[in-house]
């Protein structure tokens, strides 16, 4: 069989065994309820995509209020919404993969309106984007308060039913600005030299481990940016000293989170090598790795998996949401390359999702129909 690698097992460091090496990432979706509540059409979107994956990456949820990242957004962050992330979980496992809930904070990247009109960060430097806030730099006591809702998130998933936690620690988010040189200026404990600026991430694994450790079974995984474009930014050298820190704990695996799986540096255009790769010549004898980015064709996945021992799918799984079924089965002419513009109901896509895609040139590859 041509794709027989990605249909292997794989167990992770914990002992759990993924039924195959394709995992479905993270991605939001802007449909759950005003209150945070997992949405049916959220329920109904994930049920569409959970059969043939190993395991579902969940859209991220805020482990506090200040922390949503976008309208809509499912949240983590209170015991009253354990129910909720319960249908999630149970929705997932029903279709036999394992469900991961991704958990972060937005910082600096979340819309004022979403956390009482003012957004918190390690110090007070705006992003460079057009229009967007100076944050508030957080004190140490609200610091030592986030790492510990990472910890009680974490506890919120385990009482939910879920497999695993994911803590997103990519994407520009509080995490990550924690440890750019960019977005961290200060001059206590928690910033300065690199090694203070790695020590919020390192301590939210911590509290994190701390938690899961009551269940041994229970994943625990890291996703990450390799670099950053803005200067000062994260290099790959500063990356390299984060993913040798990473490798010491308990994790399950590291998610690297690029646009390209294959592409070379962001920063350095003499750098042609993929970020995955090195990452993987780096730790990969420590703890497994995950590689995404623009992985479209099962020969794509399969020259990834010749790199790394897990691959996630993204957007492929929103115009394909049986493309690991198709493959199996090889019937590979049928996967959806496109998105067809009339298919909102067939290929199960929530409203706000949808209009998202479909208004933004160039996210996805679109189907064009002649009348």
């Amino acid at each position: 069989m041509a794709n027989e690698k990605m249909f292997d097992t794989f167990t992770l460091p914990n002992g759990v065994i993924l039924k195959n090496r394709i995992m479905m990432a993270p991605m939001t979706n802007y449909a759950a309820e005003e209150n945070g509540e997992v949405s049916e059409a959220e329920l109904a979107y994930y049920a569409e995509r959970s059969g043939g994956v190993g395991a579902v990456i969940t859209a991220c949820a805020n482990v506090t209020a200040d922390g949503q990242g976008f309208p809509n957004e499912f949240g983590a962050e209170r015991d009253e919404l354990v129910p909720s992330l319960k249908r999630l979980a149970t929705t997932i496992q029903d279709q036999g993969a394992k469900a991961i809930l991704q958990i972060f904070h937005a910082g600096r990247m979340a819309p004022p309106e979403l956390v009482g009109g003012q957004t918190v960060s390690a110090s007070a430097v705006a992003p460079e984007r057009e229009g967007a806030m100076t944050p508030r730099a957080l004190e140490a006591e609200e610091v030592d308060a986030i790492i510990e809702a990472f910890g009680q998130a974490t506890r919120r998933a385990m009482e939910a039913g879920f497999d695993g936690v994911e803590i997103h620690g990519a994407n520009t988010y509080l995490i990550q600005q924690f440890v750019s040189p960019h977005s961290n200026r200060r001059d206590d404990k928690w910033g300065g030299s690199l090694e203070k600026r790695l020590a919020f991430p390192l301590a939210v694994v911590d509290a994190v481990e701390a938690v899961a450790k009551q269940d041994p079974s229970f994943i625990v995984g890291y996703r990450f940016s390799p670099e950053e474009v803005e200067n000062p930014g994260i290099t790959l050298d500063d990356t390299m000293q984060l993913v040798d820190a990473l490798a010491k704990k308990d994790l399950d695996y590291l998610h690297v989170s690029v646009m390209d799986f294959f592409a070379g540096s962001i920063r350095d255009q003499n750098e042609t090598r993929s970020p995955i790769s090195l990452v993987q010549e780096r730790v990969g004898q420590h703890v497994p790795v995950i590689g995404v980015g623009s992985l479209h064709t099962p020969e794509e996945v399969e020259r990834s998996l010749e790199v790394v021992p897990l691959v996630a799918l993204g957007r492929e799984l929103i115009m394909e949401p049986k493309w690991v079924e198709k493959v199996e089965a090889g019937d590979t002419a049928s996967i959806r390359t496109e998105l067809d513009p009339s298919a909102q109901a067939e290929l199960v896509v929530p409203d706000a999702l949808w209009q998202g895609i479909t208004s933004r040139p160039g996210w996805f590859p679109i189907k064009q129909t002649t009348k």
